[in-house]
């Protein structure tokens, strides 16, 4: 697949020279200096850590730069589960480099769990430097409280904040025995499904979004949408309130035909020996997992220059590689092509921006009384 954001390929010129040319329009405010490094380090690993250490004047970092850093330097990474996996591969990598560039010592804290319960974690006083949320719509959470400055999807190299994606795929009962090949046929009468609400689960609204999207974004009407939508969930048994629980339904409690889940989380699961058949319909929805600074916190905590340096450093290929072996759908193109036998090209993919972006879905969807409370409403009667 190739992903709606490929981030441009960097010129010939070499990263010190760019980040020169960024940097001398800093006394006029044109660029930002968080906006210079970061785009730099996207040019690659080579030169990345050193632009982050640089002066106005494009300078690798001198032995005053290094003297005025502390030895050791703890940094916190909050992130959604099943990245766990990915990170604990790319951070040794960053630790090491950083320590041969600044002399440096990095220590990483991490804390994984649901995306949405580490959203509201931050928010309520986790002192998070980086955050590695599973949809836009929780890193806006953080930014509405105050923590996030705007326009930090345009800090990363690729200029929109995702560092890595995934597709919606049907996990089915072994051998498939209902035929179940596209979003369609989970609207059947003889079909079952599991997913988690959308209402209390972050991840979810990306299901949704794939059922919405398989009728808006194929020339249906918003009203045709809503009915197939409709349809679709009244063959949903219980709605549990996040993945995990939809997960333990289908496979412990054995409810359901079908299970809605992401690409990344079969490939992991198969990865850990539990093969899981499953299809990847054709219309689908491109699931974008962003990565961002927490301003606030790494201002108080004078972890700034490092958190900076270690998102950039996940946009080079060798952190998009490990994002890549776990899963995960890289967003680079070199990695991009290095894994296409591994990710299958979808031929529609929609985004959350096709939709009108995560606050205008937030409102119209997910918001009380919104479509999918209508949607239960009118299955209830039923």
């Amino acid at each position: 697949m190739t992903s709606p954001r490929n981030p441009e390929r960097p010129s010939a010129q070499g990263p010190l020279s760019i980040f020169s040319q960024l940097t001398r329009g800093l006394g006029g405010g044109s660029v930002s200096r968080r906006s210079a490094i970061l785009f730099v380090a996207g040019l690659g690993l080579s030169g990345a850590i050193a632009a982050c250490g640089s002066t106005t004047s494009g300078t690798a970092p001198n032995d005053g730069d290094q003297a005025a850093r502390p030895d050791t330097i703890d940094v916190t990474l909050v992130s959604f589960a099943v990245t766990e996996a990915a990170y604990s591969n790319i951070i040794p990598l960053f630790v090491e480099y950083w320590k041969e560039e600044t002399g440096q010592t990095v220590r990483f804290d991490q804390s994984y769990g649901g995306s949405g319960s580490q959203t509201r974690a931050v928010i309520d006083g986790l002192e998070a430097d980086i955050v590695a949320l599973a949809l836009a719509a929780d890193t806006l959470q953080i930014q509405e409280a105050g923590l996030i400055e705007s326009g930090w999807e345009q800090e990363t190299p690729n200029g929109d904040g995702i560092v890595t994606s995934s597709v919606g795929v049907i996990v089915t009962r072994a051998g498939n025995p209902k035929n179940i090949q596209d979003w369609s046929d989970l609207a059947r009468d003889d079909v079952t499904f599991v997913t988690a609400n959308p209402k209390t689960s972050g991840g979810a609204r990306w299901n949704y979004l794939a059922l919405w999207g398989d009728v808006s974004e194929t020339g249906g009407t918003e009203e045709q949408a809503k009915a197939f939508v409709t349809d679709a969930y009244a063959n949903v048994p219980v709605l549990p309130k996040d993945a995990r629980e939809a997960t333990d339904v289908f496979f412990t409690q054995n409810q359901g035909d079908a299970l809605i889940n992401y690409e990344n989380e079969v490939k992991l699961a198969a990865l850990q020996g539990n093969e899981l058949p499953y299809v990847i319909p054709d219309n689908n929805i491109f699931i974008a997992n962003p990565v961002a600074v927490v301003d606030t916190y790494v201002d108080q905590r004078g972890t700034r220059e490092v958190a900076e340096a270690f998102v950039a450093f996940l946009f080079t290929p060798e952190a998009q590689r490990e994002f890549a072996k776990v899963g995960f759908r890289p967003v680079i193109p070199e990695v991009q092509q290095e894994f296409a036998n591994e990710f299958p090209e979808v031929p529609n993919l929609f985004t959350a921006e096709d939709f009108g972006g995560w606050g205008q879905i937030r409102e119209e969807h997910f918001a009380d009384g919104g479509i999918f409370d209508q949607i239960q409403t009118a299955i209830a009667r039923r």
